[in-house]
């Protein structure tokens, strides 16, 4: 007899429908062929089913079981087929009666039970688009479909409990539909902005970048507080939309990396991987394809702290996902392409020893090893960046005045939540300009037939702006960048026309401190 099963499968982030179709023949050997270009975890699963279906109290047919993953020219992999071939065997050979309606997916363990699988959000994501009515998911991994409204998702426990399902002895108990807005919080910052003593322009940058989803280079003498800056920016930016929080969990779901019994990401990602990571990891890849930094650090930050100690070749790399905002990866298996529009923050010392122009210690380096070291991070890369910042060292007299005497010292002595409010509003107003443009949330993401539409310059804004590209040498990716940070600039001060001093405090990023 044949059967036939519903399940997915996950193509880079993509969601595939796959028909699980199991013949149970009454004729010939005993023999269990899995077939549909499936990968090593794909055969082994004949073990596990089989095991898992005797220790359920089920009978596993000693007959021929013929398995067929369709469609048969598309790469399966993983263990999330399990499930499905199971309950086609138990159909097949008449052991349950009853139908199956939706996608099954899991993983079995050998005594029947449902392990979590990567891709249950992609699961649900597909359903909705096929107007499938349910989804049988890992109760691990159940809340990920959840979060998908006019889906019926059942949280399966074990292989037992969908048996019972199917013969109608023992229903389980659908989940209840999650509303993303009550799972989004705000993040517990490690370091208040407020607590980093001086620094007003970088702090400023940092404001602008998080307001605009702005790259952010940072330059300065050791103990300067770039890292302390870094860590304090997660604490000024906006709150994820719903619609961010589904796109960055997509990529978690598939990455395996979301915690058991978590729903949705909730915080943007803040990445910050160390400098001896590798090309693959950064970008992503391997034998099957899967996310790297730039990926998980989607609509969040990816901090690259001592930016010229990263190898050149692996720097190179970010070059195509900074500008283009995805990551193509090609392997023998299929193509796969990821988003990636993060915003870039780095920092660096100017050279080696870190005292290159710091106004009390002597740089020991010469000039060739400043040349070696500058060298490290290409043109191309810095062109890429948006707001290039010096931080001076500290005063002495700030770090040793009392708290009182501090916030005198300090220009604007402004808290996280205060930044984090003018930031919020700002990106209110891009989400409003943007309305309609599918994945387009920040300044940032605008191409140049954005900027024209929505960075509308009057004469003299155009003329100040001419004069300045002249006299700074901007390339015609810094030139619309700089229009960029302005149109930012003018939304954090609630404006709608973009001014000479919006333009000015722009081009003010783009000096060379590198």
């Amino acid at each position: 007899m044949l059967a036939k099963v519903k399940s997915v499968a996950t193509v880079g982030l993509e969601a595939v429908e796959v028909t699980v179709e199991v013949d149970v023949a009454e004729r010939g050997f005993p023999a269990f062929d899995i077939v549909g270009l499936g990968d090593k975890a794909v055969s082994e699963s004949r073990a596990r089913v089989k095991k898992a279906i005797e220790n359920s109290g089920a009978s596993f047919p000693d007959k021929r079981i013929t398995v067929n993953l369709a469609p048969a020219d598309l790469p399966k992999e993983g263990s999330n087929y399990d499930l499905p071939i199971a309950i086609g065997i138990l159909l097949a050979n008449r052991e349950i009666e009853g139908e199956i309606e939706g996608y099954v997916y899991g993983e079995l363990g050998l005594d029947g039970s449902v392990k979590r699988c990567r891709g249950t959000l992609l699961v649900g994501m597909l359903a909705r688009e096929k107007k499938l009515s349910a989804v049988y998911v890992p109760i691990e991994t159940a809340a990920e479909a959840a979060v998908i409204p006019g889906i019926i998702v059942y949280p399966v426990r074990n292989l037992t409990e969908l048996i019972e399902h199917i013969r109608e002895e023992k229903k389980i108990e659908p989940m209840k539909t999650i509303e993303i807005l009550s799972l989004l919080d705000d993040a517990e910052p490690q370091v208040d902005i407020g607590e980093v003593v001086g620094q007003e322009v970088a702090k400023r940058a940092a404001e602008i970048a998080a307001a605009g989803g702005h790259n952010l280079l940072l330059v300065g003498p050791p103990g300067a507080g770039k890292t302390m800056l870094a860590k304090a920016f997660p604490s000024i930016l906006p709150p994820l939309l719903p619609e961010e929080s589904l796109e960055v969990t997509r990529i978690y779901s598939v990455a395996g990396m979301l915690p058991s019994g978590t729903a949705l990401m909730r915080r943007r990602p803040f990445r910050s991987p160390h400098h001896t990571t590798s090309m693959v990891g950064l970008i992503g890849g391997g034998s099957n394809p899967m996310p790297g930094e730039i990926s998980l650090a989607h609509l969040g930050v990816l901090f690259l702290d001592e930016l010229p100690e990263f190898s050149r070749s692996v720097l190179e790399v970010l070059r195509q996902p900074m500008e283009d905002q995805t990551v193509s990866i090609t392997r023998a298996m299929g193509k796969v392409q990821y988003p990636a529009s993060f915003l870039l923050l780095a920092s660096a010392n100017p050279c080696p020893c870190g005292y290159l122009n710091h106004p009390f210690k002597e740089c020991t380096c010469g000039e060739r090893v400043i040349n070696k070291y500058r060298a490290r991070i290409s043109g191309p890369i810095l062109d890429r960046i948006d707001l290039h910042v010096w931080v001076d060292p500290v005063e002495v007299n700030k770090l040793t005045s009392t708290d009182e005497r501090r916030e005198k010292l300090d220009e604007r002595g402004e808290n996280s939540t205060q930044v984090r409010e003018r930031v919020i509003s700002a990106r209110g107003k891009q989400q409003m300009r943007f309305t309609g443009i599918r994945g387009m949330y920040t300044n940032a993401q605008m191409g140049n037939k954005q900027v024209k539409i929505f960075c509308k310059l009057s004469e003299e804004v155009k003329q100040f702006l001419n004069t300045a590209a002249n006299k700074y040498n901007l390339s015609a990716r810094a030139y619309f960048k700089v229009i960029k940070v302005a149109r930012t600039i003018a939304d954090l001060e609630g404006m709608e026309e973009i001014l000479v001093n919006h333009i000015a405090e722009a081009v003010q990023y783009r000096e060379n401190v590198w």
